[in-house]
């Protein structure tokens, strides 16, 4: 019998007799992106940290880019590994797999963790990121042309209309690797980014945010553009499961922006000393 963990590029950290914890990437990143966070939990607890499909170094199939399809990736590698419950903890796009998780098998999810993103539809996202990805002149000839790219010519070009274009543009720089024949393109698959955006933001999750059954944390950058505070707000009200903490001095990249506190709140969730 094959294995499905197989396909993914994946790292298991921790103790084994800890609880189970998984972290879902956003959009456009990897398994690494989880890296100071699982270190600060793996003394007591065991971590799954893995490239989501079409992401990093996991499979990129032509199609299947729904939350649901993310939602079923989770579920077989979690029979695959024998975990009966997680504590999921899911950024922007992996926050929105996370939520169809916890809506489709909530048995699974002892509790929820949202970083900054929220259930409702934008229906011109994929406009957004069909244009972002497009800025990106790939193939580069080499990872150099790519770097000068990043260092020089990026912030100029999407001024205005990304946040922290200096961060953007480190993250999009980590996310191009060397091919075969020396050139420089990105590690994901584009065509599945823009795919998941479509299937992601095109309807709203409410219905499916006001169902959860299980304890539920919405963190949220003060400075996010990504989750307003509206949105966050009515997060708050929605579920009587839910509860929301801003955390200062953050944007959108909250784990990454404001890491230790970022520990701190979901260590304090989930009970665990500090």
């Amino acid at each position: 019998m094959s294995s499905y963990l197989s396909q993914f590029n994946y790292q298991l950290l921790g103790v084994e007799s800890g609880r189970c914890w998984v972290f879902l990437h956003g959009l456009m990143g990897y398994g690494l992106n989880w890296r100071k966070i699982a270190t600060g939990l793996q003394d007591t607890e065991r971590i799954l940290i893995f490239d989501q499909r079409g992401h990093g170094k996991s499979w990129k199939p032509l199609t299947g880019y729904a939350p649901d399809d993310y939602a079923d990736d989770l579920y077989l590698i979690l029979q695959e590994l024998g975990w009966d419950r997680i504590i999921l903890v899911g950024h922007s796009m992996g926050g929105r797999n996370a939520l169809a998780f916890a809506h489709k098998f909530p048995e699974k999810v002892e509790r929820l963790v949202i970083e900054d993103m929220g259930p409702e539809g934008v229906a011109s996202a994929p406009d957004y990121y069909r244009w972002l990805l497009d800025v990106v002149p790939t193939p580069f000839a080499n990872k150099l042309q790519a770097k000068e790219f990043f260092m020089n010519q990026f912030k100029p070009l999407v001024k205005g209309r990304v946040e922290n274009p200096e961060t953007l543009g480190a993250y999009f720089y980590s996310n191009i690797q060397e091919q075969p024949d020396g050139s420089a393109d990105w590690r994901f698959s584009k065509q599945a980014i823009i795919d998941t955006v479509v299937q992601g933001r095109a309807n709203d999750q409410w219905d499916a945010f006001r169902a959860l059954p299980m304890p539920t944390l919405i963190v949220r950058g003060q400075d996010s553009k990504e989750l307003s505070r509206e949105i966050f707000e009515k997060m708050k009200l929605a579920n009587p499961r839910v509860e929301g903490v801003e955390i200062p001095n953050a944007g959108h990249w909250v784990h990454s922006d404001q890491s230790d506190q970022f520990l701190e709140v979901i260590r304090k969730f989930t009970g665990l000393r500090s």
